[in-house]
Formats: C-alpha cells, sequence, structure tokens
C-alpha cells in the first residue's frame, strides 16, 4: 500500500501562549460558591470532600490555546456514510475560523468560547479515496478517506470476540485482505460523565490489522461477528464498509444506554430519575448540589469557629455519591459515557448488537432496557430510526440459573424485535455450545445479520432473513396448532426428524409435558395422550434447546410460548357486562414499584358522570395458565383520580362498603354472579392492623382479611382490595406495590397466610399481570 496513506500532517501555526494562565485559576477559586451549575466529573473517582471537589474542577477549566483538533472517530482510512451529510467536529481556539474541505466542498465556521466547532458538509456518493483538510491555526490531512457504509458493531464477549480466538481464526486472518473493509476498534473505557473523544485508529483490513483488532488492543484480534457480517455486505453492495467497533465482554446493557434511553420508557422511571440525579444539566442535580454547597458553606462556618476557638473541626462534607455519576463498569451509562458518546453524530447506515447473557435474570424487563438503548443512541445521533439488528444470545447451560432463565430473555428479545421500529433479530440456536458460553461459529452469525440488513435495509427482495415465526395459536379438540409466518420454503427440520423441543400442558392439572408434533403446511400440529384439554405450548423452553425446527432456507425458529386465544380474552367472552364500560387505568402490575406508571391513563379525558366503578384482573401463571377476574359495582367516588391505585398522590383511602357486586371468574371458589349483594373496599396507601374496627360482616382481628384497620402515618405497606361479604371471600388483593416484583397480588382468598394475601409477596410468581379500572358511563 502507498505510504502516503499512512500519513496524517500536522502543519502548526502555533500562537504564543499568554504568561497569564494563573489568573483563571485564581479567579475560579474565588468564586468557589457559584460553580455548583457547572461541577461534574469527566473520570471515575473516589468520594472526595467536596472542598477538593470543587478546587479540582477550578483547574480543570482554566483554559489554554490550542491547535485545531479533531475527534479520534476521524482518521485517514476512515469511512464516511454516503447518502448522509458529514457531519465533522472538533476543536480550536476560542473565536478562531475553521475551515473544512472533503474533494470539492468547503465550509467554514468559528468556534465557540469553549473553543468547540461544527461543520456540516453536503452528502456525497459511495467512492473514494479523498482527502478531508481540515485548517485553523494548524493544519490536518486526513487521507485515503472512502464514502460508503458505516456500521456501529457493540455489545458484550461475543461481540468482542476476535478472528483469533476462533479454531479457523489462523486461515481466515491469512485471507483477510479486504481493503474494501475498513476497521475501527474503540478502546475499552468507562467513565462517569460522558466523554468528547475515545481511543482508537482507523484501519484497512488485512491479516495483520484483524490480527491486532479488539477493543483492548489485545492479541484476539477485530470482533469475529464484526467481520463476516462487514464482509457480506462489502461483497453484496460493491462498497467500503466501515465497522466501529466499541464491545466490552460480561457487561450489561444498562452500561451502554444514555440518559435520553432511560427517560423514553416510562417502565424505567425510577432508573431514570437516578441517571437524570446525576445529570448536571438536570433540575433535581442542580437543587440537590445547591444543598451540597449550602452544607459545605455551614461547615466553613463552624470550621472558623473551631479554629477561633481551638476546638476539634468536624469532617467537611462530602460531594454527595448520587451526583458523581457511575462509580463502576456495569451502573446505567458508564460505557455509553466512555465509548458511545464521543462517537456521535458520526453518520453511521446502522447497529448491531450481541449481547444478553450479562443481563440473565431480567426477563421481560430486558426489552424494555433494549427499548431505551436503541431510542436513546437513535436520538443522541439525531438519524431518525436507523436499522438496529441484533443477536438472540446462543443456547447454554448456565450453571447458575434455572433453565426458563435464558428462555425468558429470548423471549424480551424477541419482543423487542417486534416492537422495536426498523429492527430485526438473528436467531442462532442451531450453531450455539451448550458447554461454552463463546460458540466458535460467528460466520453464520455474521452473515445472518447480513441477510437482515441486505433484506431490510438494502432492499434485497429475493434474500430470506428470518426462520419461522410464531404467527398464532388454535385448540382444536385435544390437539393445539400453531401457525407461523416466514416459512419460506415450507417448515422441514435440519435432521429430517419429527420437529422437536415442543411441549403442551392441559387447561386444569399438571405441568408441561413433551408434545407429539408434526408438520402440517406452514403449522405445527401438537398432541400428547395425557393432556386431554391443552391450553398453552411453548418451544424450545430451556437453556440448553437446540430444537431442530428450521423453514426451507435453513433459517431456524426461535424459542417462544402462547396460550390459546380464550385464555387471552376470557373476560370479553365471558363478561357480557364488560361492554357497556370505558377504560380509565390500565396497569401492567409486573411493572411496578416505588411509583405507578400506567400503561394507558384515560381519566382527565372520560369528563362524563358515570354511576358504576370495575375492576379487571388478569393472572397467568408461569405455566400459562390465566386466572380472571371482573368485580364491578356501584360507583363509591365521582372522582376518577382515586379509582386506581390508591397511592399517596392519588389521595384515595377508603375503607367503606359497596353495593350491588357483580363478579365473573374463572377461578374456583369465587361465586359468581349479578347483584351479589354488598362488598367492602379496602383501599389506602398505608399501613394497616387486623384489628376489625368497621365491624365487618365475618372478619377477624385474628387474621389480616375484609376488615383491616389503615393506621395513619407516612406512605407504608399499601391495599387495593375489594372483598365480597356473604361468601366471605377475597375477590382480589394488590398491596405492597411498592416493592415491586415481591409485592402481594392474588384473585379468591389466600389457601395459606393470610386470606387477603398480605405479606405473600409472590408477584415473581407470575408471568403476566394486568389491571384495568373501568367505568359505566351514564347514558
Amino acid at each position: 500500500m502507498n505510504h502516503r496513506f499512512h500519513r496524517l500532517t500536522q502543519i502548526q501555526r502555533r500562537s504564543s501562549e499568554s504568561s497569564n494562565t494563573l489568573i483563571p485559576i485564581f479567579s475560579n477559586l474565588c468564586n468557589l460558591r457559584n460553580l455548583w451549575l457547572k461541577l461534574s466529573s469527566s473520570a471515575p473517582q473516589p468520594s472526595l470532600p467536596l472542598k477538593t471537589s470543587l478546587l479540582a474542577f477550578a483547574f480543570a477549566t482554566t483554559p489554554l490555546h490550542a491547535e485545531v483538533r479533531l475527534p479520534k472517530i476521524f482518521g485517514s482510512h476512515m469511512v464516511l456514510q454516503q447518502g448522509k451529510p458529514v457531519q465533522l467536529w472538533g476543536w480550536a481556539n476560542a473565536g478562531e475560523t475553521t475551515t473544512a474541505q472533503l474533494g470539492e466542498t468547503k465550509q467554514s465556521t468559528v468556534a465557540n468560547e469553549k473553543g468547540e466547532w461544527k461543520i456540516s458538509l453536503p452528502a456525497m456518493k459511495a467512492g473514494g479515496p479523498h482527502v478531508l483538510k481540515v485548517v485553523g491555526s494548524t493544519e490536518i490531512l486526513l487521507e485515503d478517506v472512502m464514502i460508503g457504509e458505516v456500521w456501529l458493531c457493540s455489545g458484550q464477549s461475543n461481540m468482542e470476540m476476535g478472528l483469533k480466538k476462533l479454531h479457523i481464526g489462523p486461515q481466515e486472518i491469512a485471507a483477510a485482505n479486504h481493503p474494501g473493509l475498513r476497521l475501527m476498534p474503540v478502546k475499552n473505557r468507562w467513565t462517569s460523565r460522558p466523554q468528547d473523544d475515545i481511543e482508537g485508529t482507523w484501519k484497512v483490513c488485512h491479516s495483520q490489522t484483524v490480527s491486532e483488532g479488539g477493543s483492548e488492543g489485545e492479541s484476539d484480534g477485530f470482533s469475529a461477528t464484526a467481520y463476516y457480517f462487514g464482509r457480506e455486505i462489502h461483497q453484496a453492495l460493491g462498497v467500503t464498509v466501515g465497522l466501529i467497533e466499541p464491545d466490552w465482554g460480561g457487561t450489561k446493557i444498562e452500561s451502554w444506554t444514555p440518559p435520553e434511553g432511560f427517560a423514553a420508557v416510562p417502565a424505567l422511571k425510577e432508573e431514570s430519575d437516578k441517571v437524570q440525579l446525576a445529570n448536571p444539566k438536570s433540575e433535581t442535580y442542580q437543587q440537590r448540589l445547591q444543598q451540597a454547597v449550602t452544607q459545605l458553606d455551614q461547615w466553613h462556618q463552624t470550621a472558623r469557629t473551631a479554629l477561633q476557638s481551638g476546638e476539634p473541626t468536624p469532617p467537611a462534607p462530602n460531594l454527595p455519591d448520587e451526583l458523581r455519576g457511575p462509580q463502576e463498569l456495569q451502573q446505567a451509562t458508564a460505557l455509553y459515557n466512555g465509548m458511545i458518546h464521543p462517537l456521535a453524530p458520526f453518520a453511521i447506515r446502522g447497529a448491531i448488537w450481541y449481547q444478553g447473557e450479562s443481563n440473565m435474570g431480567d426477563g421481560m424487563r430486558y426489552a424494555d432496557r433494549m427499548k431505551a438503548l436503541v431510542s436513546g443512541w437513535r436520538k443522541v445521533w439525531g438519524q431518525g430510526d436507523f436499522p438496529f439488528y441484533f443477536v438472540q444470545i446462543a443456547p447454554y447451560n448456565y450453571p447458575n440459573h434455572p433453565p426458563e432463565t435464558a428462555p425468558e430473555i429470548w423471549e424480551a428479545q424477541s419482543a423487542a424485535a417486534r416492537d422495536i421500529p426498523n429492527s430485526g433479530m438473528a436467531v442462532v440456536n442451531d450453531v450455539g455450545d451448550l458447554n461454552d458460553i463463546h460458540p466458535q461459529d460467528k460466520i453464520t452469525v455474521g452473515k445472518r445479520l447480513a441477510f437482515l440488513a441486505l433484506a431490510k435495509t438494502y432492499g434485497k427482495q429475493d434474500l430470506v432473513y428470518s426462520g419461522p415465526v410464531f404467527k398464532s395459536l388454535k385448540a382444536e379438540q385435544n390437539q393445539l396448532r400453531v401457525e407461523f409466518d416466514h416459512a419460506h420454503g415450507g417448515l422441514v427440520t435440519r435432521d429430517g426428524k419429527a420437529p422437536d423441543w415442543f411441549e403442551i400442558i392441559d387447561a386444569e392439572e399438571g405441568g408441561f409435558v413433551k408434545a407429539e408434533a408434526r408438520i402440517s403446511g406452514d403449522s405445527i400440529v401438537l398432541s400428547a395422550p395425557e393432556v386431554k384439554h391443552p391450553v398453552a405450548m411453548r418451544y424450545a423452553w430451556s437453556h440448553i434447546a437446540t430444537p431442530n425446527l428450521m423453514n426451507g432456507k435453513g433459517l431456524p425458529a426461535g424459542a417462544f410460548r402462547s396460550s390459546v386465544e380464550s385464555q387471552q380474552n376470557w373476560i370479553s367472552h365471558q363478561v357480557p357486562e364488560s361492554k357497556d364500560y370505558s377504560l380509565v387505568y390500565d396497569l401492567d402490575l409486573t411493572r411496578l414499584g416505588t411509583s405507578i406508571h400506567y400503561d394507558t391513563d384515560k381519566h382527565k379525558e372520560i369528563g362524563k358522570p358515570f354511576d358504576r366503578i370495575a375492576y379487571t384482573l388478569e393472572l397467568q401463571d408461569k405455566n400459562l395458565r390465566t386466572r380472571h377476574l371482573f368485580v364491578s359495582m356501584d360507583a363509591f367516588t365521582d372522582d376518577l383520580a382515586k379509582i386506581g391505585v390508591p397511592t399517596i398522590a392519588s389521595g384515595a383511602t377508603f375503607q367503606q362498603n359497596v353495593s350491588n357486586l357483580n363478579v365473573f371468574s374463572n377461578v374456583k371458589d369465587i361465586l359468581n354472579g349479578k347483584a351479589l349483594g354488598s362488598g367492602n373496599i379496602e383501599f389506602w396507601p398505608n399501613n394497616y392492623s387486623q384489628a376489625n374496627s368497621a365491624n365487618i360482616p365475618g372478619a377477624t382481628a385474628e387474621r389480616y382479611d375484609g376488615g383491616d384497620q389503615p393506621i395513619e402515618g407516612p406512605d407504608g405497606y399499601g391495599s387495593m382490595q375489594v372483598h365480597h361479604q356473604g361468601s366471605g371471600q377475597t375477590l382480589f388483593a394488590i398491596n405492597h406495590w411498592r416493592d415491586g416484583i415481591n409485592a402481594d397480588v392474588g384473585i379468591g382468598n389466600q389457601s395459606t397466610g393470610e386470606p387477603d394475601w398480605t405479606f405473600a409477596k409472590n408477584a415473581s410468581s407470575y408471568r403476566a399481570m394486568r389491571l384495568k379500572v373501568l367505568v359505566r358511563v351514564r347514558r
């Protein structure tokens, strides 16, 4: 290769440095009390006294003259995204004019008071090589700049796994001479505050550079998954492809997620609030820092008094930990700050992602975390909904997790692929290694990611990119029929045997049992001799499942589970009265926590008087059996804000009788019917005792039931219960919602323990929980 392609020339035009650089330091020290609005730490630090932190900040903000500079994401041999404006940014002296020229296009701008500048050049077509020239007080020449396709390749160790770790690594590396493939490994770094630069260098792909790759510059080589993905895209499109590789083994998705992502997902509000408290631009940060500064002022007064009196001086207050940002690798935003934030808004076509093993145990919450990651990245890049393709983690015999833990992550990944716009998932359960969490076959992984990109992003219409995807489930007497989309060429098995890893369950008794499965067109028909009334099924529901079902193009089906439609919509089929009601609140109880965030909240929209209130509760256990309850009653309040979960904020506290109960449920022992007489509700956010001060018929002061007594005081345990007095039944209970997965949730009397489910701590035993609150509007 021509030696000039390795040359980066900087022609220095240095201006003389000021001899007065100490003046701003002393000026800052004299104004410490005014620094709280600006205080932030750019790297992880031990807890320091607030005074020391302020001193460090004063020195760190001292302005110095500097040559014009670009972040390291720009360099010789880089690839700029075709068809998108070229966003350039960097640093120079404040007020200095900086000019950028790429090809025949030239633009100039003036650096702001912080020495920052930005230039946007028009979009260009694929081609090159070009020279990028940036001129200010110094001159930068970047050579061998190509215009093509740029992809961000991120995740944990399976993305990080380099070519040299593969058994076929030596021959693959020897053949890796692809000048149309450019590699940008990003050095591992986590920080407490967003950084403005990374460590990394663009390289032309050949045997030496793929060996040198890896996020730490270690000997494992460049990401094998990213390499095979990029090679496939390059060979298919015939344009230069740039691969940016920020990844780190063993890391959680939260660490890669920006604040904007947490803020975009209501289910992650508690995490978002913590992140915002560490954001110097947020109101909560500034309020908390003002409190800290006030404490420091008070300490100064105390210290002066102690100095004059000769008394001991108390320790100076520390900067509160919650203001310092992440203090270790796995905390929210840590890797985003150090490895992702410095890359935006470098134009990209899209991103590929291989991660999830470190979030084992998150279950469906992982889908929320993926939504936060993707929405956050898209917001900080400002390129709209760019493509995001990811790998469903492979089967592996996890030693410290139950067999269903991995399937729950697979289910969450499938939900993310379904719900996140312009996304897709590569299923790899046929190329895993049950004894190695890092499977060797990264060629298949890279190719399947490329299939997604080529078909969905680049419009290759004749390319099959997905294996069979669950479409519907129907009951046919003592059988279940599972229908699939994407059965291209028909359903087949890769070993020619009957489809395996299917299980079904009876409506009433027993657990899941192995199903006999046969292919019928684009469907699978399931049955088992011991299951007379099947209501649900699951597929590949174990971390060691390596199922054989695929489509005619050889792409596998991923794990899933489902119940029949009658299980899912029982209330609409069995309770005609429900059609007369309007939805006010809809709440996913799997997302309970210190704050209640309704999926639907229409209490300000209805605006009409109502005469009845109804509650529906659906609880699906881990075996996909669903318990349903519908209960309606005469309205006990005219304030819609007080008929939902009785939080402190709602102002709802009710310990009273309700009349004309209508009850419908599929739970045994629940008395069903209309006009069942009176009941009572126990709605409050407080702690409570067994004392039956309201003299509820059938209740006792010896246990927690329908006759409990709220205790005045601050936000406490909390109770949301409806009882039927005639049968002595707790119709439903939702208690201690602040404790999330340890909340108490149930329909009917609890068979052991307290009848009203107090102290049950059973919310985590359900796969799905949903509460709906409805009203019947007067006509």
